[in-house]
């Protein structure tokens, strides 16, 4: 016959006064954790005690029970609820519910005390999204929420934003397949299909940090901080229909916008409204582009304006602000530290005079009729109008019998007549990008980078030697007398130096985007700006003042003027003897390495870093792993060897951003390496050429790489 089932007995409940309960000694948590009293006291007060305490009659010397029972387990609750009745919320006498133990038993307090609190499975956190979104659906706002559990708004956003994520993922999260930090990199982009694409891409690879979902996610939108965001305005954008992207969980600078093609139509269209406005000044042309290419008024005259008279009140505003400005800087003399509100009132100062002194310039009406204006965007995104500048055809003509005379032209031809101005045309607005060079084909030999790349490489060093070489006067003028050595004496030749004293400044038909906005090139024009600004109006009067000059300042204007002719360029050079030959060519590089030598050129410390548009998405995936391990070891090379091209290159952009490498076009040559080369020509010869100048033919773009696979990078 089978033994019975012994039935098991549960501890009797009932209410007992809360004056009748006193706390025990057998509670374990002795440790603050969690929520606190107050909040805990507030919440019963909201939806009143959810847990039953625990308690166990309190027995006399004769184990007699005196009407008072302890609470081993429920310690916080009784707390909470004293607290209510200190504040007079809850009366002294108030019905408590509580199980109680029988005082027989042979568990011990402690025991109870122990097991109410570590028997209990915490909440997943997906359960606390979810709970947090049924909530919202059913009409509480997120500020009901956050007040219900004591937190703040922006943490009931970032749950209900968890709890968005597809369903897919959320069930991933949800067995353990995902950590917290990946889902929340998820959360950028409210797109569910792409999602879950990007988790196939990568739940493949042990690579699966959160700011590569993040950067793959975002990888077709535009920063808010792109230039063009903040010409047109978020508001603006958003306005018109646009998303825009944001990250709950960490700083994202005013998040990406999702609608790049709306964007660019919106700066396209406010652009043509600011140009036509511009356009009513009678201008002859308007060129409108985002962004401009460095040397875009070469070959231009620019237009000498009168700036526009102040105003009477405008003049009694300066002298206002600068007696102001005298008086702070008095009262405030000798002190190690002026107070922060006269600080900012000085800076106020300094910005409202320097807006006086960036007035309008007048033009003379006959002038505007035959000149233009680029509008373009800054680099902080505002309109940038540069007006006043005459193509050579637009030039008025000078007939032979007024050169004869020595007279100015009539005044039909100063005020834009027909038969000696062209008529004004509208103005053509175009806003263009530069298209991306196709990926190279992925080879097994390293080849020689492509003709154009190297071009745009040396571009950038030929500016950036041209800087270095206007602050270094003593290297400057011996640079210009090894060249005039070379055209005085007949032993030398002076064919392929870097120092083409005429001065001819060499232009750069190709030119990676933004070098206008490279440490040298602004560099240069500041530079030029302040001796132009020092040089007399008059070609008659430019010789006296040259002699008034220091020997200090003659060097200096010497060594600047001398930089404009410094061409480290290189180009593919023509075999047949109809231009440059590869020899030449090779004997300029030799040339400028020695200037580079001397001024102690370091393309680093001039700015240059290596990013996928000036490199690594111009070469094939050999070379990148090969800059990779040259910069960054060979550890960070295995890290991104099985990536697709173009993920590799990003990866190689944020391995080597900090490390010091650059492209053999841009190091220095060794000493051995920067030996004179022969000064006969030898065409068809390439022995002579660096390795990297040994090759003609640019790389042909293909990459083999499956385009739907995305596989995350380290």
């Amino acid at each position: 016959m089978a033994n019975a089932v012994q039935k098991i007995t549960l501890s009797s409940s009932r209410d007992i006064p809360f004056n009748k309960l006193v706390l025990s000694q057998s509670n374990v948590r002795r440790v603050k954790a969690g929520v606190s009293i107050e909040e805990l006291a507030e919440d019963i007060a909201r939806r009143t005690l959810l847990q039953s305490l625990n308690v166990r009659p309190v027995l006399d010397a004769e184990g007699a029970e005196t009407g008072l029972f302890e609470i081993p387990a429920g310690g916080r609750r009784y707390r909470a609820l004293a607290l209510l009745v200190k504040q007079k919320r809850l009366a002294k006498t108030a019905p408590v519910p509580c199980v109680v133990r029988d005082p027989a038993t042979t568990i011990l307090a402690e025991d109870d005390s122990l097991a109410e609190n570590i028997q209990r499975a915490p909440l997943h956190p997906l359960d606390q999204f979810r709970a947090f979104l049924a909530l919202r659906e059913k009409g509480q706002s997120e500020e009901d929420i956050a007040a219900a559990f004591f937190t703040s708004v922006n943490v009931v956003k970032q749950r209900l934003r968890l709890a968005s994520v597809s369903p897919a993922l959320l069930d991933i999260y949800a067995e353990d397949g995902m950590s917290l930090e990946q889902l929340m990199a998820f959360t950028v982009s409210a797109d569910h299909g792409r999602q879950e694409q990007v988790w196939q891409a990568i739940s493949g690879s042990w690579q699966k940090e959160p700011y590569q979902i993040r950067r793959m996610l975002t990888e077709k939108t535009v920063r808010a901080s792109d230039r063009r965001t903040v010409f047109v305005g978020l508001d603006a954008y958003e306005a018109a229909g646009g998303v825009v992207l944001h990250d709950l969980f960490q700083s994202d600078d005013g998040g990406w916008l999702e609608d790049v093609a709306l964007l660019d139509r919106l700066v396209a269209a406010k652009l043509k409204a600011e140009a036509e406005t511009i356009a009513a000044e009678g201008w002859k042309w308007i060129e409108v582009a985002i962004d401009f290419p460095y040397g875009h008024t070469r070959g231009l005259r620019e237009l000498d304006g009168v700036p526009a008279a102040l105003t009477a009140e405008e003049q009694a505003t300066i002298e206002a602000l600068e007696a102001e400005y005298a008086k702070l800087e008095a009262e405030h003399d000798g002190a190690d530290e002026l107070p922060d509100e006269v600080d900012q009132r000085l800076g106020e100062i300094e910005t409202a005079l320097g807006a006086f002194n960036d007035r309008p310039v007048i033009y003379q009406p006959a002038d505007i009729a035959r000149a233009g204006v680029f509008v373009g965007i800054d680099a902080e995104g505002k309109l940038l109008v540069d007006r006043g500048y005459v193509r050579p055809e637009d030039e008025v003509p000078v007939t032979e019998s007024e050169q004869v005379r020595g007279c100015e032209p009539d005044a039909a031809a100063l005020d834009g007549d027909e038969s000696s101005a062209p008529a004004v045309q509208r103005a053509v607005i175009t806003i263009g990008g530069q298209v991306a060079d196709p990926e190279d084909e992925d080879d097994d030999a390293v080849k020689p980078l492509p003709d154009r790349l190297l071009t745009e490489l040396t571009a950038e060093r030929t500016l950036a030697l041209r800087d270095k070489l206007a602050i270094t006067p003593s290297v400057a003028f011996q640079s210009v007398l090894h060249k005039f050595c070379l055209d005085v004496f007949s032993r030398y030749s002076s064919f392929g130096s870097a120092m083409e004293v005429s001065v001819r400044s060499a232009s750069f038909p190709l030119q990676a985007q933004g070098l206008k906005d490279t440490p040298a090139a602004k560099a240069i024009n500041a530079r030029h700006k302040t001796w132009e600004e020092r040089l007399p109006k008059d070609k008659a009067d430019l010789w006296d003042w040259l002699t008034g000059l220091t020997g200090d300042e003659q060097a200096c204007l010497f060594a600047h003027c001398a930089s404009f002719g410094v061409n480290a360029l290189y180009e593919k050079g023509d075999r047949y003897g109809g231009g440059v030959t590869p020899h030449i060519v090779a004997q300029r590089i030799a040339d400028a390495d020695r200037i580079a030598r001397a001024v102690d050129l370091d393309m680093v410390a001039s700015g240059w870093r290596p990013t996928v548009e000036n490199y690594f998405g111009r070469v094939p995936k050999r070379r990148i792993l090969e800059a990779v391990r040259e910069g960054a070891g060979e550890r960070s090379t295995q890290l991104i060897d099985h990536l697709k091209k173009g993920d590799m290159a990003k990866e190689a952009e944020r391995l080597l951003a900090e490390s010091g490498w650059l492209p053999e076009p841009l190091r220095m040559a060794d000493a051995d390496q920067a030996a004179p080369v022969d000064a006969a020509e030898s065409e068809g010869d390439d022995e002579a050429l660096p390795e990297f100048l040994a090759g003609d033919d640019e790389e042909t773009p293909a990459d083999q790489a499956d385009e739907s696979r995305m596989i995350a990078a380290e």
